[in-house]
Formats: structure tokens, C-alpha cells, sequence
């Protein structure tokens, strides 16, 4: 099942794709790769929330911000691509989590957004992924999710 068809059985509206914050690309395609920007859960070019896990917030507040910004980044890729169709596979993913130094659970908020990926592209979507804590992101979000995508030929 293609890519889009599985958002639409999935009942997953993707936001609109994010406009950059400072002097950056949203998606920059060098090969058979799509390297898609750091996206960070943004609204109508706002932070939908701040904070850090451990304090203010808890690990399956940060797993579904992951999500949010998995769904971020695939609104990204389709913009750039035309379709989540073009996109072969994920290849590798860098959650970053704004953390307390005593938060240890930093792969189950990365789970928010490997999850989805699995979802939408099945094995395809299995990836490579580093989960990594920060004192603190930009615009004080909570996470900050990273793709790297195989391209169809």
C-alpha cells in the first residue's frame, strides 16, 4: 500500500508544512536522500508547547510531541516531494529531547515518532535512530525530530 493510501486508512491529516524558523532549508534532497530539517510541534509558526521532560512535562507528553514532529516532518517531505509516494523509505532519525540531567527515558519519547513511521511506510519505515538529551531546543520545545529519507528512483 502506498504511502498516502495508508495515511488516508489511518484517518492522519498531516499539518501544513513548516516555514523555517532562521536560515535553513525545509527538506534538502543530495542523491537518492531527502535530509529533512530539525521540526520542532509548531502552529501557524508558534510553539504548540514548551518545556522539558523530567520537570514540566512526562515521557508520553514528549513521545506525543515526537509524533507531532514526525508529522511535521512528513508534511515536509510531501511539499518538497510532491507525495509521500517518492519516499522509499526511512533511513535514519534523530530525536532530540529537552531534559532534565536525571531523564533516562529519552528512546520512549523517540518512540512518538519511529512509531509513526512505521505506521505510514510498514518495514520500510523501520530506521536507524539516535535518541539524544539537550539542556534545551529551540524556541523552548520539549523535542526536536530529524529524517533522513530514501527517495524512490
Amino acid at each position: 500500500m502506498s504511502a498516502e493510501a495508508r495515511l488516508r486508512e489511518l484517518g492522519i491529516d498531516l499539518p501544513p508544512a513548516a516555514a523555517p524558523v532562521a536560515s535553513y532549508v525545509p527538506v534538502r534532497i543530495v542523491g537518492g536522500l531527502a535530509f529533512v530539517a530539525g521540526q520542532v510541534p509548531l502552529e501557524d509558526g508558534k510553539p504548540m508547547v514548551t518545556g522539558r521532560l523530567g520537570a514540566e512535562l512526562e515521557t508520553e507528553d514528549g513521545a506525543r510531541w515526537a509524533r507531532r514532529c514526525g508529522l511535521q516532518a512528513l508534511a515536509a517531505l510531501r511539499e518538497e516531494l510532491g507525495s509521500l509516494d517518492q519516499v522509499a523509505g526511512v533511513a535514519k532519525v534523530t530525536v532530540w529531547v529537552a531534559t532534565t540531567e536525571s531523564f533516562t527515558e529519552q528512546p520512549k519519547v523517540a518512540n512518538g515518532a519511529s512509531d509513526l513511521f512505521v505506521e505510514v511506510f510498514g518495514e520500510a519505515g523501520k530506521h536507524a535512530r539516535a535518541a539524544v538529551s539537550a539542556p534545551s531546543l529551540p524556541l523552548g520545545a520539549p523535542v526536536e525530530v530529524e529524517v533522513i529519507a530514501a527517495l524512490t528512483d
